[in-house]
């Protein structure tokens, strides 16, 4: 692995160099916004609750248990003081130079079209849209932020169920078959504050037949081995160096 400062020389090299780059993100790309990352030390899945939050965030336990899913949901997920960090606002200025063609987030926090992304997949969804199960009238997040118990549609009365994707839940078809799209044509993939962890999320870089793999992590990844450049250090200090 490079020097710090080598591998910063390099990246801005890259970034220099080509125009067709796409970004593939995960929750360490937020967590420099204070949105804790659900598998580190001190994330979601290590603190104390009724249930483990995996069990809470699942389609059966949202079938079964709405309104204590609600309550986490509303005391754990939802962090709308946050702001993006240098990471977001670089990515969202390089769309703008015509250099990055398109953001993949597994993150459900908006944070990369608050920073001025406008390519934007979300494979997981967003907690800041809400809908309703019978009629399809969505909502935003403070609509169900003050709302108690199971909320419901303010058209219809029926069960309103956050636009995100639970575990068991499958992901949105025409996001992946994009998402796809762009990862195969890309230049460059820069994957960022991700474990690669999650499937079938992190197996869309699979796509990638590009010319330079670049890994931004904090802890190994599975692809270290495979990246052309790999950097150890937190994604929003690499990219603000940019």
């Amino acid at each position: 692995m490079k020097d710090y400062q080598e591998a910063i020389t390099e990246l801005k090299t890259i970034v220099e160099k080509y125009d067709n780059i796409v970004f593939f993100g995960g929750a360490g790309v937020s967590t420099e916004s204070g949105i804790p990352d659900f598998r580190s030390v001190d994330g979601l899945y290590h603190q104390q609750y009724d249930y483990p939050p995996e069990t809470i965030l699942s389609h059966t336990f949202y079938r079964r248990r709405p309104e204590e899913f609600y309550r986490f949901y509303r005391n754990k997920m939802l962090f709308l003081d946050a702001k993006p960090n240098a990471a977001h606002l670089k990515l969202a200025q390089l769309e703008a130079q015509g250099k990055l063609r398109a953001v993949i987030t597994q993150n459900i926090d908006g944070l990369h079209q608050a920073a001025g992304s406008k390519v934007v997949l979300e494979l997981h969804g967003s907690v800041l849209r809400s809908y309703c199960e019978n009629c399809g009238h969505f909502h935003d997040v403070e609509y169900i932020l003050h709302s108690t118990g199971v909320p419901r549609c303010e058209k219809c009365g029926g069960p309103v169920k956050p636009d995100v994707v639970l575990y068991e839940e499958g992901l949105d078809q025409k996001t992946i078959n994009a998402s796809v799209r762009y990862i195969h044509e890309a230049q460059v993939l820069i994957i960022g504050g991700t474990s690669l962890a999650v499937y079938p999320a992190a197996g869309l870089i699979d796509y990638f037949n590009g010319d330079k793999l670049v890994v931004i992590n904090k802890a190994p990844t599975p692809r270290d081995a495979h990246a052309d450049l790999l950097i150890q250090a937190p994604i929003g200090e690499v990219f603000a160096q940019l």
